[in-house]
């Protein structure tokens, strides 16, 4: 081991022994480039350093091997089982020091186990991380999109739905520190601007799983709070979430689903680059399955493109639902050939294949006489007088008490937060300046 190195080790250890975690995590960045040039001999590094004790040093050894990986072409087995130690081992209170040097070893970590086609391999790790670091349940970090690209690339949702369903009531800050660190180290760069990155990110993924899952109002909300996200430009993220917001809004509302008006970006930048898709949005509402199929063909290399086809497809299902859903409002009972005829589906065996999932998925309420080949449409059983109903009101209502007690927490330290009282006491003095104008004497073009 090169004097270098030695000299890096004993810093790490004696620092740590004295617990002089602040100066070390400030100091550590310069070390990057070196441990990156030596990343041959890290192992050798990482022998003499222990996870819980010296969490700060076996960080940056880490985040040097990962910056190293295309160089060094490391064995993906040798890196998954260090950062799975590492994110069971390590010292947190060590590691909020350095809490942007952690997120950039996950996003490299995750951007590496995607390249290798090994993204299944790092879920539950990134899954431990989020826990780590994350101070509440509730709380978003930039490693959560990291844990949702993971989870979209090995088609495997089961533990990131956990992530996704609870509420977020809280962002992380982490920017401030790392802009602050950014001042402080020369050396190191820190991607410290890229909160709003992976903010949208997630909302983004989230919103792909969902959709993925056939839990679409879901994912309509996290493609509009991606969307509506307060911006000054247009992210390319938030014009994809936008093209798959409008198509999952056909096959929620069968229109597009209500978007405040305070966001310009949508009007501006998004409406003009996602033609084709407000095209399916107005032949949709024509209600012709017929003209929406040629449309999806007509722009089937644009939707293949956008990796929105197998979404295409769906909403041109839903329209088919939704035709079928405009006849039990009209009829009580029809043949199955007439429905296939009305909502211009192929046959009666086509007809009778969605009426039958339908009816399954609590669509619709109807019986298919198999004989004579009628399909009788009845009225929703439910009489809301049963005990489940009452246990689902009743929870419903639990919910929204929360939410109520929620929102009066939020709105209450919004109030003592001292920048809003600065801010609302000059909105004030401004207020009582434009009611009283200062006077001039003489000639007030002087």
């Amino acid at each position: 081991m090169g004097s270098a190195l030695e000299n890096f080790v004993n810093q790490v250890r004696t620092m740590s022994a004295s617990g002089s975690f602040r100066e070390l995590a400030d100091d550590l960045p310069e070390s990057v480039s070196l441990l990156a040039r030596n990343w041959s001999i890290l192992d050798n590094v990482l022998e003499t350093l222990d996870v819980q004790q010296h969490t700060l040093g076996v960080l940056y050894v880490l985040l040097a091997k990962l910056h190293s990986a295309a160089t060094a072409n490391p064995e993906p087995v040798q890196i998954i089982q260090l950062m799975r130690d590492f994110v069971h081992r390590n010292n947190v209170e060590q590691l909020r020091f350095a809490i942007c040097a952690f997120y950039e070893t996950c996003h490299l970590f995750t951007d590496y186990l995607v390249q290798k086609n090994l993204s299944i391999l790092g879920i539950k790790i990134m899954a431990r991380a989020v826990d780590q670091i994350r101070q509440i349940d509730s709380q978003l970090t930039p490693i959560h999109a990291d844990l949702c690209l993971l989870s979209l690339k090995a088609k495997n949702f089961n533990l990131v739905l956990t992530y996704l369903d609870g509420d977020i009531t809280d962002i992380s800050t982490a920017a401030a520190e790392c802009k602050t660190q950014q001042q402080q180290q020369s050396q190191h760069t820190v991607d410290a601007n890229n909160d709003a990155k992976y903010f949208l990110l997630f909302y983004y993924y989230g919103g792909m799983i969902y959709t993925a899952v056939k839990d679409y109002d879901r994912a309509l909300y996290f493609f509009e709070v991606c969307i509506t996200t307060p911006a000054m430009a247009m992210s390319h993220i938030m014009l994809e979430a936008y093209k798959k917001f409008l198509m999952v809004s056909l096959i929620v509302e069968g229109n597009i689903a209500f978007i405040p008006k305070n966001t310009q970006v949508i009007g501006r930048f998004m409406k003009p680059m996602a033609s084709h898709y407000h095209d399916l949005v107005n032949v949709y509402a024509n209600s012709s399955s017929e003209e929406l199929r040629i449309l999806i063909l007509k722009y089937s290399e644009a939707f293949t493109r956008d990796s929105n086809m197998g979404l295409a497809k769906q909403v041109a299902t839903s329209l088919y639902k939704r035709n079928i859903k405009r006849l039990t409002k009209t009829f009580l009972t029809l043949s199955l050939s007439d429905v296939a005829s009305r909502v211009q589906l192929s046959g009666a065996a086509e007809a009778e294949r969605y009426i039958l999932n339908m009816i399954k998925s609590g669509e619709i309420y109807a019986s298919i006489n198999q004989k004579d080949g009628m399909v009788l449409f009845k009225d929703d059983p439910e009489k809301y007088n049963s005990p489940d109903m009452f246990l689902n009101v009743q929870t419903n209502i639990t919910q929204v008490l929360d939410l109520v007690k929620q929102i009066n927490k939020m709105e209450e330290e919004i109030i003592l937060n001292p920048m809003y009282v600065k801010k609302a006491l000059g909105s004030q003095e401004d207020d009582l300046t434009s009611q009283h104008p200062k006077t001039y004497s003489g000639d007030p073009t002087d």
